[in-house]
């Protein structure tokens, strides 16, 4: 079980869509399929590179993915799997508290540091700053990344778009998931929601 994200929030926890709540209070499984596009010319081949160093499959089209949330009261985990083969995973450790402090999400030699924002029971991500090998990453010199996660039809929606200045996206990956909690028997939703991907 997760305490984390819920002692971060605070009583802002409660503005979460109630499946954003229990996923992030008792962990689950996402699976479904997500759609990958790598941008054109110097952004795309940038783009594939990043897509390799964090576990991404470097090439445009819709995949399988699985995501498996975990953690505890000092951290949750994301592991994330692409068509079965590809795995990219984050650590994510609460500093502060909402609504000023931030997430620094570790992946690789790689810190984000990401504040959160709440827009109509979602989650928007805010990058603040990061470091690469231990040095400083400016934020002016930080890829343009945009994130958000919501429930919308009874299914988890996400997209993640990582652009550069002058180039446009490099990388962006996107989809809507099954969420299947670990500690309860029944999916938050049914089969046949499943069909509306």
């Amino acid at each position: 079980m997760s305490v984390a994200v819920e002692t971060w929030f605070g009583d802002a926890f409660e503005l979460l869509h109630p499946s954003l709540q229990a996923l992030h209070r008792s962990g689950g499984t996402l699976s479904g399929t997500v759609d990958v596009r790598l941008g054109a010319g110097l952004a795309g081949w940038i783009g594939r590179r990043l897509a390799r160093q964090l576990g991404i499959p470097a090439r445009d089209g819709a995949m399988p993915m699985s995501v498996s949330i975990y953690g505890n009261e000092k951290e949750l985990h994301w592991d994330r799997t692409f068509n079965e083969a590809y795995t990219f995973t984050s650590t994510f450790t609460p500093s502060g508290s909402y609504p000023y402090g931030h997430w620094i999400e570790s992946s690789g030699r790689l810190r984000l540091n990401l504040g959160v924002s709440i827009v109509n029971g979602g989650w928007i991500w805010r990058p603040m700053g990061g470091r690469l090998w231990g040095i400083p990453i400016p934020i002016l010199l930080l890829p343009r990344t945009s994130a958000s996660k919501r429930i919308e039809g009874g299914l988890y929606q996400f997209n993640v778009d990582v652009g550069l200045p002058l180039l446009g996206t490099a990388l962006s990956y996107s989809g809507k998931l099954v969420l299947e909690p670990l500690h309860q028997e029944k999916p938050l939703v049914t089969s046949s929601s499943k069909n509306t991907q």
